[in-house]
Parts: C-alpha cells; sequence; structure tokens
C-alpha cells in the first residue's frame, strides 16, 4: 500500500517589491516546481515597520499576488519583535515550527523555503524554524556575485539547493553561497520585464511631465553609517551637477523612500541656481518603472542595483558618481556594498567625464569573464579569505599582474598585508618571507611607535 500523498507547500519570504517582482518573474519561467499550495511571507524590515509601508502596499502588488494562494505577515508572526533583530533561540525551535503549523494551516505539510539574504533575519531565522525544509536563496542584486558576507552554520547552508539571481552582468558568475557547491541560476530577463511591465501598468502614480529626463537615483547612505547626512547630501549635488554639465536641463531626482525631505530641498536650490528644471518625486516608486514611463536620457547614482537594471535589461545610458568615496570610506573591509562598488565603480563611467559618458558601451562577456572576475575573485577572497581559502591562488594571479595605479582603488595596503597577498609591502622588499613572523615583528614595531608618540605627547 503506498503511502498517503503529502501536501506540498512553498513559503517565498520576501521584504521588498522588488524582490517579490523577481519571485513573480521566476514562478513564471517555470523555475519552481509544482507545488498544492504557494505561500507569500511578507516581512517588512524597515527602522520602523509601524510608520514604514510595506511591500503589500505598494502600487501594482495587487498584480504579483496573484501568483500566490496566500499572503502572510512576518512582522504579525513574531510581534513585537523587529524582523531583523529575532531568531529563536535552538531550544524554541521545535515548539516554533509547531506553533507557525498551525498558524498557518500548515499541518504535516512538506515545505519548502524560498528567501532572501540567508546570512542575516529573517531568512535565517525562518530556516532555522523549519529545519528539514530544502531552502532555496533568491538574489536581485550585486550582492550575489560578492561572498557570502558570515560563515554559515552548515546545517543551514548544507540545505540550500540553489541560487536563483537576475543576469545583471552578462558573463559574470555569483560568488555567493559557493562555498557550499550551490550552483546559480538566473532568472530569464524577458520574464522579469514582463513582471515590471505589468507593474508600469498598474501603478497609477502621478508622474512629472518632463520628456527624457534625466533621472538621479537617490541612496540611504547617512542610515548605513557609511557618509554622514552632509557627505550624501553632496553627493546628490554631485549628481544634479554632473547631469547638467552633460548638458541635460530636465532633471528628476528618485529618493530613498526613508531619507529626510531635506535634501530634496537642498537640490531644488541647487538646480535653481544652475538653471535647470528639477522634480523631485514624493511617492515609493520602483526605478524600473520610471524606466518604462518617463524613458529617461540619462540615469545617474552612486551604487544602485538599479544603475545595472536601466542598462543591461532597457538599455539606457548611465553613469556613476562618488563610488572613489565609498571604495575609500567602507568600513570594515569585508563590508558587503564593497562588491557592488566595485563592480559599478569597473562598470560605469563618471558623471564627470563627459568622453566616458558619451562613448560607454556595454562591456562585452569577454570582458566581464576575464578581467572583472579576476578582480571580484581577488576582493572577494580579501573580505572573507576563511570562507574561500580556495580563492588564494586567483587572487595572488590577478595582484602580481594586476596591481596598479586604476585597480589599488578596490584593496586597502592593511587588508593585504595581513592576508600576505601582493601588494602588502614595498616591492624591495619582496624577498621577505611572508610569514607569521614577519607579521608579528612588524605589529610590534608599530606598537612600540605608538608608545614613543604617547610618551612625547605627554610630556609636551
Amino acid at each position: 500500500m503506498s503511502a498517503p500523498h503529502r501536501r506540498r507547500t512553498q513559503i517565498f519570504c520576501a521584504s521588498t517589491l522588488y524582490g517579490v517582482a523577481t519571485l513573480a518573474a521566476a514562478l513564471d519561467a517555470g523555475r519552481f516546481e509544482p507545488a498544492d499550495r504557494r505561500l507569500l511571507l511578507i516581512s517588512n524590515n524597515a527602522a520602523i515597520p509601524e510608520t514604514t509601508p510595506g511591500p503589500d502596499e505598494a502600487p501594482g502588488f495587487d498584480r504579483l499576488r496573484e501568483r500566490f494562494d496566500r499572503v502572510l505577515s512576518w512582522n504579525e508572526t513574531i510581534s513585537p519583535f523587529h524582523p531583523g533583530g529575532w531568531s529563536p533561540r535552538p531550544d524554541d525551535v521545535p515548539l516554533w515550527e509547531r506553533h507557525l503549523r498551525l498558524l498557518w494551516d500548515l499541518g504535516e505539510d512538506e515545505v519548502t523555503l524560498a528567501v532572501e539574504s540567508i546570512q542575516v533575519n529573517p531568512s535565517l531565522a525562518l530556516a532555522q524554524l523549519f529545519p528539514e525544509a530544502p531552502v532555496d536563496v533568491y538574489a536581485d542584486g550585486l550582492m550575489s556575485y560578492g561572498p557570502t558576507r558570515n560563515k554559515l552554520d552548515p546545517l543551514v547552508g548544507t540545505r540550500i539547493r540553489r541560487l536563483l539571481h537576475l543576469d545583471l552582468v552578462p558573463g559574470l558568475r555569483p560568488l555567493l553561497l559557493t562555498e557550499f557547491g550551490v550552483e546559480p541560476e538566473t532568472v530569464p530577463t524577458e520574464a522579469f520585464t514582463d513582471v515590471l511591465g505589468e507593474l508600469a501598468k498598474a501603478d497609477t502614480t502621478a508622474l512629472p511631465e518632463l520628456a527624457e529626463p534625466a533621472l538621479l537615483l537617490g541612496q540611504y547612505l547617512s542610515a548605513l553609517d557609511i557618509l554622514s547626512a552632509e557627505e550624501e547630501e553632496r553627493l546628490h549635488v554631485r549628481m544634479l551637477r554632473g547631469a547638467v554639465g552633460l548638458g541635460h536641463r530636465r532633471i528628476v531626482f528618485k529618493p530613498h523612500p526613508t531619507a529626510p525631505a531635506r535634501w530634496s530641498r537642498m537640490l531644488e536650490k541647487e538646480a535653481e541656481a544652475l538653471g535647470a528644471e528639477l522634480a523631485v518625486l514624493d511617492s515609493p516608486v520602483l526605478a524600473e518603472v520610471l524606466y518604462q514611463r518617463l524613458r529617461p536620457a540619462l540615469v545617474v547614482g552612486c551604487f544602485s542595483t538599479a544603475l545595472l537594471t536601466a542598462g543591461a535589461f532597457y538599455g539606457l545610458p548611465t553613469a556613476r558618481t562618488g563610488t572613489d568615496l565609498l571604495l575609500e570610506r567602507l568600513s570594515p573591509y569585508q563590508n558587503s556594498n564593497r562588491v557592488p562598488v566595485t563592480i559599478v565603480d569597473a562598470l560605469l563611467p563618471e558623471v564627470t567625464d563627459r568622453a566616458a559618458v558619451e562613448g560607454w558601451s556595454p562591456p562585452t562577456e569577454e570582458v566581464v569573464g576575464g578581467r572583472l572576475t579576476g578582480l571580484l575573485t581577488a576582493v572577494g577572497y580579501a573580505m572573507q579569505s576563511q570562507i574561500y581559502p580556495g580563492l588564494r591562488p586567483a587572487a595572488e594571479r590577478f595582484l602580481a599582474a594586476h596591481l596598479d595605479q586604476h585597480t589599488w582603488r578596490y584593496f586597502k595596503r592593511r587588508r593585504l598585508t595581513s592576508l600576505a597577498l601582493p601588494g602588502a609591502i614595498p616591492s624591495q622588499l619582496a624577498f621577505l618571507p611572508r610569514n607569521a613572523t614577519v607579521r608579528r615583528v612588524a605589529r610590534r614595531a608599530r606598537a612600540v611607535r605608538r608608545r614613543i608618540v604617547r610618551k612625547k605627547a605627554a610630556f609636551g
């Protein structure tokens, strides 16, 4: 007698409308096997979710929810805790799993999970709460091309079957989760742009009536303690000046949804001084919706993933600014934003360089698969050498052959020294053995120097 059929339930976790769109495209393209039920679990990860609309409240969400049988709220499930700060205690996992199976009517269902950012909560917490569930990870941004930011528990990492990602940089292979042998799988670009087309048709947001404007993409970097508020204001002004310098007089600024209003007022004053017509969007709209409805003549940003979708998916001219500051400022070196900044800096022209902007064309897959892959391998190893020890030979080859005035911006001498990589010490001292003894002596010398400096300061 055959065993009774167990109902198959897929749980998809998403924290942004962009993420829901990625899942919808993957479903439309047949990237998920058939299931008896598909549940969409929404997590509002904003700092104050009570005052910030979640993705399920965004224009066009109703079009996407049709792919799912039910929409659930993770915030309500774990209230009053914040999704980014809560995870179950190990001893409580069996109790929590029983609770969720009752709350979500899962019964004895065979559960599979599709989550984003598996290294952190809420995705990590969800994977822990269903310890027998296979896990698919989907990535909608440039971080998928970088290393896993934290060392994952093997009880979670070994359950991950694949990494679904958008083909933002054709020819570039994601590094994320490769330490567990996870294979990447692309979400077809056509399926994704079709889903975005649905959102554009459903979005009724009133947009500025400016023909082919330059579109500026704001990022709330001060909230991540990467830049100060004043520095970020100046960054947006650089975007504006760069666009005007290229001859654009009609400008649309898309601020980050949680950015303070004073930033747009500073831009308005600068636009007036430059003789440009500026419109500031006051409602959260996906950049890709703006690409379709405004058809901008130029897209300018810092290191937003939307810069890559503009060029790769819509063929729009793009330019970046501020990446030089970010490469210098990101700390520690392992900061997971380093890979997106590196990709944008390496691929896109600086907005103040007219010749580079006008002469730019998308890099070929051969160029991406060669020089860019080598660069990101070296950066990825320098960021997470303990997780990816097998990348060391490739990192050494790249640094030995390509470390020059241009590529130094992507590395820190202190980081290279701590890993004994090429570039760590001046070439005339390269005969010194790269071992722990040399590094220990160097640390002692620095400590002695600091003590001498302090004594001099103390005695005037």
